[in-house]
């Protein structure tokens, strides 16, 4: 062979093994990826290999940049679970990623998909993310797994911040042990959704800090934004999800790359790659003072580093604790000097300049305007505070606090506005003009007498012409022949007293916001529920009209008799018939459920939705209830159930089969998105309350107070996850099932999911859920239930006058934002 041909033969066998040796971004099922060996994105801005941090001996698996910062790792696969030699290797397959220790052939960390893939590829992206995907595919996003939703310590352009409300998938971050040991640290970034969103780090179990939530052009926490050309910010509230995200605004050469991070100390930093220095440059650190640690002066208080001591409490407001106070120990926080007066005109005191509160306790509308948050605020006297949510444009949207304030810091660059709930006593008296005190000073001497006079002679007129006006406008409305007569008995005040004792506490059976119900016994020997409404009582004269007109006209076995009325002495008196095991709530929500058999539920199930069958469809007027729940269920010695509570129903004729109102009431939890996002109510909306009422008897749990170890959704949301996991044992009661009973209850649990979903109008009638209830007729699936991701709540019952909960409105805010 001639040196010429051998020449060419050794350039062949080069370039044979250079192409060989040349790195690729795709792993194949038939491949097999070694301890030495790497992938590396098209354009070489990430690699994926083992690499060993600092003096231990370990092997991860990681992603790192290659063209710049070359090693700086930004995702480990098994940083839980390293190798401690070099005989790992990483395959695919068509149900995972494996990497395996080719010593003892054990399964080090594996991906798992969510479906299997026939032809799975895994390919590293320029984003630095992971992914797999059917080869099929080509270059389509459509992965069935990404490394992107496994972040670590580190926040990469394109990555998600926040949760999935459908699967409960979450995003978050969590630090390295140290900067050589990337085992899950102590801190954790997650997105808290509890109220409206806001990001929180976690150490351990404990608060550690607070970003604050997104107020149109950035976080609350953060400094006021710049503009910059690096990158983009965005925060999206959506029906799916709920997350922040940032972009590069160009991407080439010369693009500064940026990344956020959260270090072994819990410091949360974004960086910025200084191609000149050839370094990562700190931008910005989010946690620079004692203020940015959670609540460090406790409720009410602010938090200002500039100012010493830094802690102060809130106008109106004292020390918890002055003893702590004084010592430097502010955790405490303060309390009122003077308590809230709902009824007689508490106001606001404006804070500008702050980091916004925590926001757990908290209620959104996205839409709403400022005037109307406040006057929402006003009528729920659990309402602390309110603020726009958006600051950007003159603000919009409407944010409430229910309960303590707690981390406020004051930032003097921040225009964001909150509201603070002062009691009329302690509001600003300086604003008021000079000549406007002394006029009113004057006035107030001069006419003191006068007043007393005047107001003593109107307040015994206003009496008289109350009672009179009062008793003759119901008399004349339960007694007019618009319908039928009502045929019901005028009960004679003072019996009602002596039937109940002079309304004593020890005959009191219940209690809510009209009033309080008491157990009587009648000269004749029966018992008698006396529901006498308080003189603060929500319900007026119409709703008491609406009660005794509708409850007397309806005669079925599964609603409560109304026996008669009281409307002397300005009282306002309904007698029902006396049910011996009160409120359905009171059993389902209490160790009494076990005392009842799967078949007594099923029982009351079926005579709740006969009830509603009959209001709907056979009594004389179409009726709608709008406040079904589980206190309005009644339960009588047999534990046949009886709807009652009637002051809220409305009632239709001829054809009409809805209507809306601008005076939403009922009880939250239990109403339908149509109704309590639009007023929409009708027959749908009782449908929605029956549902919600089904799960909560099947489960044993309060729709609006559950919670589950693994996910924050309430139990509509867990239903609709179990039903769709086949995991519908996980939500029944197995105290008062048995196994023979699994089939039937199932399908109860499918028709309570038709009944509460999200559209009226894919909801069933009531004569189609009677006949589900009471046939083998096949269901269909149900589709996503309305409102079934709030937030967790206390238990207790949530009338009209309490909060609302957030609608799941699709909507996105974007930012040029410095981060």
């Amino acid at each position: 062979m001639t040196s010429t041909a051998v020449n060419f033969f050794s350039t062949i066998l080069l370039l044979c093994i250079l192409i060989n040796s040349s790195a690729t971004d795709v792993l194949r099922i038939n491949q097999t990826l070694r301890d030495g060996h790497t992938i590396v994105s098209q354009h070489g801005e990430f690699e994926l290999g083992f690499f060993t941090r600092g003096s231990s001996t370990n092997r991860y698996l990681g992603i790192w940049f290659k063209k710049i910062s070359y090693g700086t790792v930004v995702w480990v696969a098994n940083r839980d679970t390293p190798l401690n030699n070099t005989s790992g290797m990483v395959r695919i397959d068509n149900k995972a990623i494996l990497l395996v220790s080719n010593a003892s052939n054990t399964i080090i960390w594996s991906s798992n998909y969510s479906t299997s893939v026939n032809n799975p590829v895994a390919q590293l992206l320029d984003t630095g993310n992971l992914v797999v995907r059917d080869e099929k595919d080509g270059g389509q996003e459509n992965f069935v797994w990404q490394s992107f939703d496994y972040p670590g310590d580190t926040m990469l352009p394109g990555m998600k911040f926040g949760k999935n409300l459908v699967t409960g998938q979450q995003w978050y971050y969590s630090s390295w042990k140290s900067v050589d040991d990337p085992s899950t640290g102590s801190f954790i970034h997650r997105m808290d959704t509890h109220g409206y969103p806001q990001l929180l780090v976690w150490k351990d179990s404990k608060i550690q800090a607070r970003t604050g939530p997104w107020v149109g052009n950035r976080f609350s926490g953060d400094p006021v934004p710049k503009a910059n050309r690096i990158f983009l910010s965005e925060f999206f509230i959506e029906q799916r999800e709920i997350y922040y995200a940032f972009h590069l605004l160009n991407r080439s050469s010369i693009t500064p790359v940026t990344r956020l991070m959260l270090d072994p100390n819990g410091g949360r930093q974004r960086l910025i790659w200084n191609y000149q220095n050839q370094e990562w440059t700190t931008y910005r650190t989010i946690q620079v003072n004692d203020c940015d640690r959670y609540a460090p002066c406790g409720p009410y208080a602010t938090c200002d580093p500039n100012n010493s001591p830094k802690c102060a409490c809130l106008r109106g407001f004292k020390p918890r604790s002055s003893e702590k106070w004084e010592a430097a120990d502010w955790t405490d926080g303060c309390v009122r000097t003077n308590s809230l007066d709902c009824d007689n005109g508490d106001g606001f005191v404006k804070y500008t300049g702050v980091k916004l509160p925590d926001t757990q306790q908290s209620w959104y509308n996205l839409t709403m305007g400022l005037k109307e948050c406040k006057s929402l605020c006003l009528k729920d006297c659990n309402c602390t505070a309110y603020s726009n949510i958006n600051v950007e444009n003159g603000g919009s949207g409407c944010l409430l606090w229910f309960g303590g304030l707690m981390d406020i810091k004051v930032d003097t660059e921040d225009a964001q506005s909150i509201y603070v709930r002062m009691p009329a006593s302690d509001l600003d008296e300086s604003k008021r003009s000079g000549v406007r005190r002394i006029l009113i000073i004057s006035l107030t001497i001069a006419l003191t007498a006068m007043s007393a006079l005047i107001l003593f002679y109107l307040f015994k007129k206003r009496k008289l012409k109350r009672k009179g006006k009062f008793c003759s406008h119901l008399a004349e409305r339960l007694s007019s022949n618009e319908d039928e007569n009502l045929e019901l008995p005028l009960f004679d005040f003072r019996k009602i007293v002596k039937a109940t004792t002079n309304f004593s506490n020890d005959n009191k059976i219940g209690e809510g916001g009209f009033g309080s119900v008491y157990k009587g016994t009648l000269e004749d020997g029966q018992l008698v529920a006396v529901k006498r409404l308080s003189d603060s009582s929500r319900q007026g004269i119409d709703e008491f009209k609406n009660e005794v007109s509708l409850i007397a006209k309806l005669q079925h076995r599964n609603l409560v008799s109304l026996l008669g009325y009281c409307i002397e002495e300005q009282e306002r008196i309904l007698v029902y018939e006396y049910m011996p095991n009160n409120s359905l709530d009171s059993f389902i929500f209490d160790e009494k459920r076990r005392l009842a058999g799967w078949q007594r539920y099923y029982s009351i199930i079926n005579g709740v939705a006969r009830g509603l069958l009959y209001l709907h469809q056979d009594s004389k007027l179409r009726i709608i209830h709008r406040d079904l729940k589980a206190s309005n269920v009644l339960l009588d010695q047999d534990m046949n159930p009886k709807i009652s509570d009637f002051g809220m129903a409305r009632s239709f004729g001829g054809s009409q089969t809805e209507a809306n109102t601008t005076r939403v009431v009922g009880t939250y939890g239990y109403m339908s998105p149509e109704y309590a996002i639009d007023g929409l109510f009708s027959t749908k909306s009782d449908v929605y309350s029956f549902g919600v009422l089904v799960l909560e008897i099947l489960s044993g749990k309060r729709n609006r107070c559950f919670e589950h170890p693994d996910h924050n959704l309430n139990l509509l949301g867990h239903a609709w996850r179990c039903f769709n996991e086949d995991k519908l044992k996980e939500l029944m009661d197995e105290t008062i099932v048995k196994p023979t009973d699994h089939h039937e209850v199932f399908r109860v649990i499918q028709i309570g999911l038709l009944c509460v979903q999200e559209y009226p109008e894919d909801r069933p009638e009531m004569s189609s859920v009677v006949l589900m209830l009471n046939s083998k007729i096949a269901l269909p699936n149900p589709k996503k239930p309305g409102f079934f991701t709030e937030r967790r709540r206390n238990e207790r019952d949530y009338s009209s006058s309490k909060r609302i909960l957030s609608s799941s409105y699709d909507y996105s805010i974007t930012a040029i934002v410095p981060r």
